[in-house]
C-alpha cells in the first residue's frame, strides 16, 4: 500500500512559498524533499542516497568553512557539497 504523505502547511495556493533548497537550511532544521532538478550521474547518486520526492532530510552539522553539510537522509548521516545540495529542492513542514 502506497503511503500518503500529509499536506504541509503554507504551501497552498493562497500562500505560495518560494522555491527552497537544501543547501538553505539550517543547522537543526528538517525539510521534505519536493524534486530533483539535478541530471546526470549526479541525479542517479542522489536517487540512490534515498533523496526522493517525499524524504525528510535534516540539517545535522556545517563544517567550518561551510561546505560540505551533513544530513540526516532515512538513518544515515550523508555529507553533501553546497553545488550538489542546491539543486535539491525542499518545503518546511
Amino acid at each position: 500500500m502506497k503511503q500518503r504523505k500529509a499536506p504541509c502547511p503554507g504551501s497552498g495556493i493562497h500562500n505560495p512559498v518560494p522555491e527552497l533548497t537544501l543547501n538553505r537550511i539550517r543547522q537543526g532544521e528538517k525539510a521534505r524533499v519536493k524534486a530533483l532538478s539535478s541530471t546526470g550521474s549526479m541525479r542517479r547518486r542522489l536517487l540512490d542516497i534515498g533523496l526522493v520526492e517525499g524524504t525528510w532530510v535534516e540539517c545535522l552539522q556545517r563544517s567550518p568553512a561551510g561546505d560540505p553539510v551533513a544530513y540526516l537522509i532515512r538513518g544515515a548521516v550523508i555529507a553533501l557539497r553546497a553545488a550538489d545540495s542546491s539543486h535539491i529542492l525542499v518545503e518546511y513542514c
